[in-house]
């Protein structure tokens, strides 16, 4: 193994010693790196404020933040490096902090991305965080393989060693390439989608179904394009995509029915607008409200927190009921019964007032009214109807809050509510197990 590099570094770094050209390299490194951290601060300070609208620029300088520190030293050491070449100093000292910050760009790139693609909602999984150690172990090895010169060596043994992959005879160094290729696109590709998803969630002017359709659309053309470029790179000729096309068509026909039926009705369902995120629904058995609408299933949370996920042909096929599609509004009713001495026309109107008491009853256009249904066994049925325009809230809380006052409204008028009395006669003698027992008296002692 050859350790010459690093040997010729060490006595470098110690001929610097003594050389006035070591004060300019720890003067250059020391302001390279409070400038480009200050540089890092000032930037997202600037256009990550809250007050200013969701530009493209504001977006990316506040989650590029941790990356843009590392970087902007990297390039100030870059520059200071070639000024001091140019007076004739010497830069063995920025030589060795040059791949320190760009390994530490490389770390906080990458846990960007994972981030930024896999945990968009703050939660950072087990897995993500061993395999982030993982990584950031690999590169600070790469690192040191880089500064002790050793890294030519190791190319050259995993290049020098070939494995047979059926007919073909393939490099561990040209398979470690095209996976690193593969990969490094592909989340460039989701990265991309993600950060276009959210900048077209922020649109104002554009319907909510719109923005699904076309931040879908966009990572799809997106992750092709990674993937076509991808085979480019690893030298698989593109031709083989037609093989690949005909399997997926044979796949489709035999087995895939359902999960393409579900990503076609997913894009019709956004495409026709006939459900929007917050839409309140009830679909088959499941009822609630759109949180989500993907391409191949749609989520629905009901109001005790339970998560539904229901496939897009059920929605496409089946009958929907929408309580949100053209109005919000929402038609509501509840029942009581009172004595037949009651007067009719003063409870009716005393129903109505007390339905209008309650908060979330509509007091306008839509004005509560009640009706007598018929006539009971046990006294005259009653009907209120009233409407709400917040139907995403629940009709639990509401009924109960006009159930409430109308049994205010009733108790405060003594209006009394019957309630089912019956009378039980036999005919006939009495059966003897029915008789009352005669008890033997104790006798006493």
């Amino acid at each position: 193994m050859n350790q010459q590099p690093l040997l010729n570094l060490i006595d470098d770094l110690t001929g610097d010693i003594n050389d006035p050209s070591l004060l300019w390299q720890l003067g250059a490194i020391v302001a390279a790196v409070v400038l480009g951290f200050g540089l890092a601060r000032l930037l997202k300070k600037r256009f990550g404020r809250q007050d200013t609208h969701g530009t493209m620029m504001r977006f990316g300088v506040e989650s590029f933040g941790r990356v843009m520190a590392p970087l902007a030293v990297v390039g100030l050491l870059a520059l200071a490096r070639v000024v001091l070449v140019k007076y004739h100093f010497h830069v063995n000292l920025i030589k060795v902090a040059l791949p320190i910050f760009g390994s530490l760009a490389v770390i906080r790139f990458t846990f960007y991305l994972l981030r930024r693609v896999f945990a968009r909602h703050g939660q950072v999984s087990a897995t993500m965080l061993a395999f982030e150690k993982v990584f950031q172990l690999l590169v600070w090895l790469a690192f040191v393989l880089y500064i002790t010169g050793l890294w030519v060596d190791v190319f050259e043994y995993l290049d020098g060693t070939i494995l047979p992959i059926g007919k073909y005879k393939v490099s561990i160094a040209d398979i470690l390439q095209a996976t690193i290729s593969v990969i490094v696109l592909l989340m460039l590709a989701l990265w991309a989608g993600a950060a276009l998803e959210e900048q077209l969630m922020k649109v104002q002017g554009m319907h909510t179904n719109l923005r699904v359709v076309v931040s879908r659309t966009a990572r799809a053309v997106l992750i092709l394009v990674a993937v076509l470029m991808s085979l480019s790179l690893v030298g698989i000729d593109l031709t083989v995509l037609s093989v690949f096309g005909g399997a997926l068509g044979v796949g489709l026909g035999l087995g895939l029915q359902k999960i393409a039926s579900n990503y076609v009705s997913g894009f019709v369902i956004l495409l026709d607008r006939s459900l929007t995120i917050g839409d309140m629904i009830t679909v088959d058995k499941y009822s609630g409200r759109v949180t989500q609408i993907n391409t191949r299933y749609t989520v629905l949370q009901g109001l005790d927190g339970m998560e539904s996920i229901v496939p897009n042909e059920m929605l496409v096929s089946g009958a929907v009921q929408n309580s949100s599609l053209s109005s919000s509004m929402l038609n509501i009713s509840t029942k009581v019964s009172v004595a037949y001495d009651t007067d009719v026309d003063m409870v009716l109107k005393l129903l109505e007032e007390a339905a209008l008491t309650v908060e979330r009853v509509l007091k306008e256009d839509k004005l509560p009214s009640a009706q007598l249904l018929s006539f009971g066994a046990d006294g005259l049925d009653l009907q209120v109807n009233f409407w709400i325009n917040d139907p995403h809230n629940g009709r639990g809380g509401v009924i109960s809050d006009v159930n409430r006052a109308i049994w205010r409204a009733l108790k405060a008028n003594d209006i009394s509510v019957p309630f089912p009395q019956r009378e039980m006669r036999i005919l006939g003698p009495v059966p003897e197990q029915l008789l009352p027992q005669e008890s033997t008296p104790v006798p006493k002692e």
